[in-house]
C-alpha cells in the first residue's frame, strides 16, 4: 500500500512542476554602482619577511701632494766634420832577441766608391836558442789590394809577396855543426786574386751572382843533396769559382760551382841520388754545391739543406758526396739559439798550406787530401745582454788521411818534420764567451777540447787534446791601451823511434809526453797624440822554453817595445 502511494505522489507532483507558468507585471530594481578598490593586493602569508638592511659607505679623503722634478732639456751635440782619417800608419821597434820590427800601412780615405791600399810588414830574430842548432829567422811580406763598390756590384782584387827564411834546428846540438847550408830554408810566396759581386733588388726577385780567381805560386829554396844537384820544391795553385743566389720570397736557392787546380814538384829528372827521386802531383777538385735556405717564423726558424758533390782528379778518381743541412731555432729574441747540423767536405793539401801551420817541413812531402767523411755537430749559442755573447758546442767527426807530424829520421839528422797520414775519430766539445763594454774594455774566453780514436798510429802526433785561449783588451782615458792574452794547450804526444826517459810505449809505436803550453803576452800602448805613441810588449812572460813542436823550442821571456806613427 506504501508503494502505491508514493508511485502515486511522485507521477502527480511530475505533471504539476513539468508545466511552464508565465508571469507579467511591474515592478522597479536597482543595481548599486560599481566602485575601484584603491589599496594594491598583498600576499597573506605566514611566512615573516626578513628587512634588508643597508649600510651606507662612508667617504674618507686622504691629502695627497706631487712634487714634479725639472727635468733639463737634452743637448745634441752636432759635429762640424767627421773625425780625421790618416792615409798612413807607420809602427817600428826593436826586441831582446837581437829583434827588429818594422810595419807600414797605407790605405785611402773615405770614399763612397774606392777602396785601395797596401802594407808591408817585416820582423826577425837574430839570436839563437841557446844549446841547439842556428834558429834565427825572418819574415817579410808585401800586400797590395784595391777595389770598387757600386750600389749594383762589387769588384775587389789583392796581390800578395811573401819571403821567409828559417834554419832546420830541431835537434840539440852546437850551432852549424850540421853545416849552416844543410839547416837554411827559405819559402817565396807569390799570389793574385779578383772577384766580383752582384747585388741586384731584393724586391724585384733578382739573382746575384759571384765570381773569382785566384793565381799562386809557392817555393822553397834549393838545398845541397848531392855534389852534383841541388833540390827545391815549387808548387802552382789556381782556382775558379762561382755562383749565383736566387730569392724565393723569404727564402733562397744557391748553387756554387768551383775548380781547384795544385800542382806540385820537387827535384828533376836526372835525379842520380839513391835516396831521392822527382815528385810531381797535379790535383784537380771539381765541386759542385746546390743549396736552399728556408726562413720561417719571423726569421726565427732557419734551415740550409744542401748537398757537397765532389769530384777528387788525383791518381785515382774519386766522387763523393756530402749532405750539407743545419737547423736553428732563435728563443727569446736570439737569447738562445740552439742548433744542429751535418757536413763533409775534401780539403786539397798544399805545400803552402802544410808549412804555414808547420814551417820546419822537409820539401819532399807526399801529399794526400783530407776527406771529411762526415761532421755531426750541435750546440746553442745566444746572448746573455748587449755585452755578452757565448756559444757552447761539440760534435763527432771521421777525418780520412788526417795530417800529422813527426820527426823525419830518413832526410835528415831529425831537425826536419816529415808528413804522415792515418784515419781519425774526433770528438770535440768547446764553448766561447765574449763581453764587450762599447770601446773600453773586450774579452774573449775560447775553450776546445778534441779526442782522437786513431786507426794506425797509437796518438795523433803533436795535436792538442784541451786548448785554452784568453784575450783581454782595455782603453784607458783613450790614452791607455793594454792588452792581455794567454794559451794553454795540454795533451801532445811526440812519436819517437826508441825507447828512453819518460817514452811509453804502445801498439808497438814508443811516444812522448810534450810539456804543457802555457804562454802569457802583455802589451802597452801610451797616445801622445793622436798621430803618435809609444808601445811596449812582452812575450811569454812566464819564460818557458816550451817546444812548439818535438825538439823545437821557442824563444825564452822577450821584450819588444818601439814608436808609432800616423800622418
Amino acid at each position: 500500500m506504501r508503494v502505491v502511494v508514493a508511485t502515486l505522489f511522485i507521477g502527480v507532483s511530475s505533471i504539476v512542476f513539468g508545466q511552464d507558468v508565465i508571469l507579467q507585471g511591474q515592478t522597479r530594481r536597482e543595481i548599486e554602482k560599481a566602485q575601484r578598490i584603491s589599496s594594491r593586493p598583498v600576499i597573506d602569508d605566514t611566512i615573516v619577511q626578513q628587512r634588508v638592511v643597508e649600510y651606507p659607505l662612508l667617504v674618507t679623503q686622504y691629502k695627497t701632494t706631487t712634487e714634479v722634478d725639472r727635468i733639463e732639456p737634452a743637448t745634441i751635440k752636432i759635429k762640424d766634420q767627421l773625425d780625421q782619417l790618416y792615409t798612413t800608419y807607420v809602427k817600428v821597434g826593436f826586441g831582446s832577441q837581437l829583434m827588429p820590427l818594422g810595419e807600414v800601412y797605407f790605405n785611402n780615405r773615405r770614399s763612397r766608391r774606392f777602396i785601395y791600399g797596401a802594407n808591408a810588414k817585416h820582423l826577425s830574430a837574430w839570436s839563437n836558442v841557446p844549446k841547439y842548432e842556428r834558429s834565427t829567422f825572418d819574415r817579410t811580406s808585401i800586400n797590395l789590394y784595391g777595389g770598387i763598390n757600386e750600389k749594383r756590384y762589387q769588384l775587389m782584387a789583392d796581390m800578395h809577396y811573401r819571403n821567409q827564411g828559417l834554419h832546420y834546428y830541431a835537434i840539440r846540438a852546437p850551432k852549424d855543426s850540421l853545416g849552416k847550408e844543410n839547416t837554411t830554408q827559405r819559402y817565396n810566396d807569390f799570389g793574385i786574386a779578383a772577384n766580383f759581386k752582384s747585388f741586384a733588388k731584393i724586391d724585384t726577385f733578382g739573382i746575384n751572382y759571384r765570381v773569382g780567381a785566384t793565381y799562386n805560386y809557392f817555393n822553397t829554396n834549393k838545398l845541397p843533396v848531392d855534389s852534383i844537384t841541388k833540390w827545391g820544391a815549387s808548387e802552382n795553385y789556381f782556382s775558379i769559382g762561382g755562383g749565383v743566389d736566387y730569392r724565393l720570397k723569404e727564402n733562397i736557392i744557391s748553387v756554387d760551382l768551383g775548380v781547384k787546380y795544385n800542382g806540385y814538384k820537387y827535384g828533376k829528372d836526372d835525379s842520380i841520388s839513391p835516396i831521392d827521386t822527382m815528385i810531381y802531383r797535379s790535383n784537380t777538385l771539381i765541386n759542385l754545391f746546390p743549396s736552399y735556405k728556408l726562413f720561417l717564423l719571423n726569421n726565427r726558424f732557419k734551415a740550409s739543406l744542401g748537398v757537397d758533390l765532389t769530384l777528387d782528379l788525383d791518381k785515382k778518381t774519386k766522387f763523393y758526396a756530402y749532405p750539407m743541412a743545419e737547423l736553428s731555432y732563435s728563443l727569446f729574441q736570439d737569447m738562445f739559439i740552439p742548433y744542429v747540423g751535418v757536413r763533409g767536405s775534401v780539403k786539397q793539401n798544399t805545400l803552402k798550406a802544410l808549412t804555414m801551420e808547420n814551417e820546419f817541413l822537409r820539401p819532399n812531402l807526399a801529399m794526400r787530401n783530407e776527406n771529411k767523411v762526415i761532421d755531426v755537430y750541435g750546440g746553442f749559442k745566444g746572448t746573455f745582454s748587449k755585452s755578452v755573447s757565448f756559444n757552447i758546442g761539440g760534435g763527432y767527426a771521421l777525418v780520412k788521411d788526417m795530417a800529422l807530424f813527426v820527426n823525419d829520421t830518413m832526410y835528415s839528422a831529425g831537425n826536419r818534420f816529415n808528413v804522415v797520414y792515418d784515419t781519425a775519430k774526433v770528438f770535440t766539445l768547446e764553448g766561447s764567451i765574449s763581453y764587450q763594454l762599447l770601446e773600453k774594455m773586450k774579452v774573449d774566453v775560447i775553450a776546445k777540447y778534441q779526442s782522437f780514436e786513431m786507426r794506425t798510429f797509437a796518438k795523433a802526433w803533436n795535436k792538442p787534446n784541451f786548448e785554452l785561449i784568453t784575450r783581454f783588451h782595455y782603453n784607458l782615458f783613450s790614452k791607455i791601451y793594454f792588452n792581455f792574452d794567454f794559451k794553454l794547450e795540454l795533451g801532445r804526444k811526440a812519436l819517437v823511434y826508441a825507447p828512453g826517459d819518460k817514452v811509453k810505449e804502445e801498439n808497438l809505436q814508443y811516444y812522448k809526453a810534450l810539456d804543457p803550453i802555457y804562454d802569457f803576452n802583455l802589451g802597452v800602448e801610451y797616445r801622445f797624440t793622436k798621430r803618435m805613441s809609444v808601445f811596449l810588449q812582452l812575450n811569454n812572460i812566464a819564460a818557458q822554453r816550451y817546444q812548439r813542436w818535438y825538439q823545437a823550442p821557442v824563444h825564452s821571456f822577450q821584450v819588444l817595445g818601439g814608436l808609432t806613427f800616423r800622418f
